[in-house]
C-alpha cells in the first residue's frame, strides 16, 4: 500500500514540472512595455583605440559584440522600441576617491571615460567616454535615452531605474559592456527592482586577464542563474520585431 502514495507524489511532481514547461514557453515579452538597455557603448569599450582594448578585444571580436549591439540598435528603433543607454564617465573630482576597487583602480590609472566636468564637453568628441561612432545615429536620434553615468558598475547610482518607471516598462533587453561588470551588475539591480530581465549574450563581452581569469565566461554563468533569459542577438532581433 505505500507504493500509492509514492506514486501519486511522483505523477505530482511529473505534472508540476509539466506546468512549468509551458509557463516558461507562454511567458512571451509584451512589446508594449519592453525597452533595449545598452551600458557603456563607449570608444573605451568597444573601439581598437580604447584604453581597454588589449584586455578586452579578443571577447569584443570572438562574440562580434559591436555589429551585435548595432544590430539591437537598429531593430529597437525600426519597431519603436525605447533604447536607454546606461553611459560611464569620470570626472576629475572622482579621481579623489579614498579607496578603489580592483578594477576601479585600473580605469583611474589609464584615464577610462574621463571628461572634463559634467557640463565641459571639451575634448569630448572621439574621446574614449565618447560614444561609437557607428552608434551615434541611433543614440543621437532625440529619443533615445541617456541615462546619468554610472559610477562603479550598477545603476543604483543613476536614473536608469527612474526613467524605464516613467514610461512604464517592465521588460529589458540587456546588452553592453562589460559583461561580469556593468551588465551584470545592471541585471542584478533591474532584477531587484522587480524587472525581467533577457540578456542578449552575444551584445557584450568582457576582459579576459592571464591573472583573474575569463570575466565573459564567469558572467555567462551567472545570467544563467540569474536572468529571465539568456539568448542570442538573432533571437533577440526576432522577438523585438514581434516573430
Amino acid at each position: 500500500m505505500r507504493t500509492i502514495p509514492f506514486l501519486l507524489c511522483i505523477v505530482s511532481i511529473l505534472l508540476g514540472f509539466n506546468a512549468f514547461a509551458e509557463t516558461e514557453s507562454a511567458a512571451e515579452p509584451s512589446l508594449a512595455n519592453t525597452a533595449v538597455v545598452i551600458t557603456d557603448p563607449q570608444n573605451d569599450f568597444l573601439s581598437p583605440d580604447g584604453v581597454t582594448w588589449s584586455l578586452v578585444g579578443q571577447s569584443v571580436t570572438d562574440n562580434k559584440t559591436v555589429e551585435n549591439i548595432g544590430m539591437l540598435f537598429k531593430a529597437a528603433k525600426a519597431n519603436n522600441i525605447p533604447v536607454f543607454i546606461s553611459p560611464h564617465y569620470y570626472y576629475p573630482t572622482d579621481h579623489g576617491w579614498q579607496f578603489e576597487g580592483t578594477l576601479e583602480k585600473v580605469m583611474h590609472n589609464i584615464n577610462m571615460f574621463d571628461r572634463k566636468d559634467a557640463l565641459n564637453l571639451e575634448g569630448f568628441e572621439g574621446s574614449g567616454a565618447d560614444w561609437l561612432e557607428v552608434y551615434k545615429p541611433y543614440i543621437s536620434d532625440g529619443k533615445t535615452i541617456v541615462t546619468s553615468p554610472h559610477k562603479v558598475y550598477g545603476p543604483e547610482t543613476n536614473d536608469l531605474v527612474l526613467q524605464l518607471r516613467k514610461r512604464k516598462v517592465d521588460t529589458v533587453f540587456l546588452g553592453g559592456m562589460s559583461a561580469n561588470l556593468c551588465v551584470e551588475s545592471h541585471l542584478r539591480e533591474l532584477l531587484e527592482q522587480g524587472f525581467e530581465v533577457i540578456v542578449v549574450k552575444d551584445a557584450t563581452a568582457a576582459a579576459i586577464s592571464p591573472d583573474l581569469g575569463d570575466g565573459y565566461q564567469s558572467a555567462l554563468i551567472n545570467y544563467g542563474f540569474l536572468a529571465n533569459g539568456v539568448i542570442t542577438t538573432d533571437e533577440a532581433v526576432a522577438k523585438i520585431s514581434g516573430k
